[in-house]
């Protein structure tokens, strides 16, 4: 059994790449095949394992949520009641319950087992950059 943490620097809203690290990481590893968990240990961001070939899938992937969840100053999120945050933070609290905050990850040959085209991606939901952990388990 293998754990770590792994510290993502956020700049503001938007999809952060961590596949390459945490490649890195299993292949220093004593397990070479089994399951590889992934913790966001925050509330107002997620985990998504998605395509890393063409960015405007993350673009697109934001612009939907954006869209599905507006900032709290909003017309349409005048029903809110936590708003003394700012108003990106119960809108980032919603994005974070509708999207996942853990993954789990099948890992072989030192690898995680992943499609051509996926990659794991940090999804800060907060305006302001942030420092995020993500906790991992590999066994």
């Amino acid at each position: 059994m293998d754990q770590a943490e792994f510290t993502v620097r956020t700049q503001g809203a938007g999809l952060y790449e961590v596949t390459s690290e945490l490649r890195q990481w299993v292949r220093g590893q004593s397990t070479a095949q089994g399951l590889l968990t992934l913790f966001v240990r925050h509330t107002s961001c997620s985990l998504l394992i998605q395509e890393n070939a063409d960015p405007d899938v993350r673009t697109d992937l934001q612009g939907f949520l954006t869209r599905l969840v507006p900032r709290g100053d909003h017309p349409d999120m005048a029903w809110l009641t936590h708003v003394l945050e700012g108003p990106d933070d119960m809108p980032a609290h919603i994005r974070a319950a509708l999207l996942p905050v853990s993954l789990s990850i099948p890992v072989a040959g030192h690898a995680p087992v992943l499609g051509t085209w996926q990659g794991i991606y940090l999804f800060e939901h907060r305006d302001a950059p942030h420092t995020r952990r993500i906790a991992a388990h590999l066994a």
